[in-house]
């Protein structure tokens, strides 16, 4: 399973703002799903793609942008035609205070996964300041960050004003795939029980065969790997948050075998429970 995997653009951790534009063909696929530790703000410029994210699957199309705070699993797919998407990749501390306050909800606002739509009259306006953004890194100078960080700035401020912020799951953006949405969430809902590929496709509607195919299709990831992923990422939030034993926490993400549960997490996180705790 991939995990976190490390961005094959900026590695694992970031030391400044990144910013790119990539055209996707249609039928582009990803290696592997992934996610890291630093912010993601996805703009579609052109186009459309599918995303898999946060138990979810959305369509979104031109003027669509997507915020993806650090540690969120995703996976994009490019089967609704050519694609051009921009990326810009930031820190927790490139976003001032000032900025987060013109957000709702700006105590948590970039803690959690967002979905916005830029209004047709401004979309060339974001798309020239990211434009300036990828020229500034050819620059690459001693002013480069400062400047960088005031064109995010100013993206940021736009997309405050002008973006219709989209909560839940509006079925303008959202994929008509539901039987991998209802896969996705009955392991949210069940990964502490002992549950298999089979009660998996029975509640989504499929053949446990079909449905891993669909569903590997659809995530990158097969679903006994994706149901590994879930139970680790719950795990590691218990590590942190309670003072359960190891054994405890894992039994109750779901591991019948704690040493199993060790060898798991050490491979996806890079260090054992215990020193994950610490």
């Amino acid at each position: 399973m991939s995990g976190c995997t490390p961005s094959k653009t900026h590695g694992t951790v970031i030391d400044k703002i990144y910013a790119e534009s990539i055209v996707r063909e249609r039928g582009f696929i990803m290696l592997a799903p992934h996610c890291h530790n630093y912010f993601e703000f996805f703009y579609v410029e052109d186009g459309a793609c599918s995303f898999f994210i946060e138990n979810n699957m959305y369509d979104l199309h031109a003027g669509d942008i997507m915020l993806i705070p650090p540690q969120v699993f995703h996976y994009t797919r490019y089967m609704l035609g050519q694609c051009k998407r921009s990326d810009i990749f930031f820190r927790r501390e490139d976003i001032p205070e000032s900025v987060k306050k013109l957000f709702p909800r700006a105590d948590n606002f970039f803690d959690e996964m967002r979905i916005m739509q830029m209004p047709e009259a401004y979309r060339e306006q974001i798309s020239a300041l990211i434009a300036r953004m990828i020229r500034e890194e050819k620059i690459n100078d001693e002013r480069s960050p400062l400047m960088m960080g005031v064109l995010l700035q100013e993206i940021l401020i736009l997309c405050s004003r002008e973006c219709s912020l989209l909560d839940g799951m509006p079925s303008e953006i959202h994929t008509t795939d539901r039987p991998i949405v209802q896969a996705a969430q009955f392991i949210k809902n069940r990964y502490m029980d002992d549950i298999s590929a089979a009660d998996i496709a029975e509640a989504a509607g499929y053949s446990a065969n079909y449905l891993s195919k669909k569903f590997r299709e659809a995530a990158g990831i097969g679903l006994h790997e994706y149901l590994t992923f879930i139970r680790l990422q719950r795990a590691a939030l218990e590590l942190i948050e309670t003072d359960d034993t190891i054994t405890c926490i894992a039994l109750r993400c779901g591991f019948s075998d704690a040493n199993y549960f060790k060898d798991a997490f050490k491979k996806k996180y890079g260090v054992t429970p215990r020193a994950y705790r610490k």
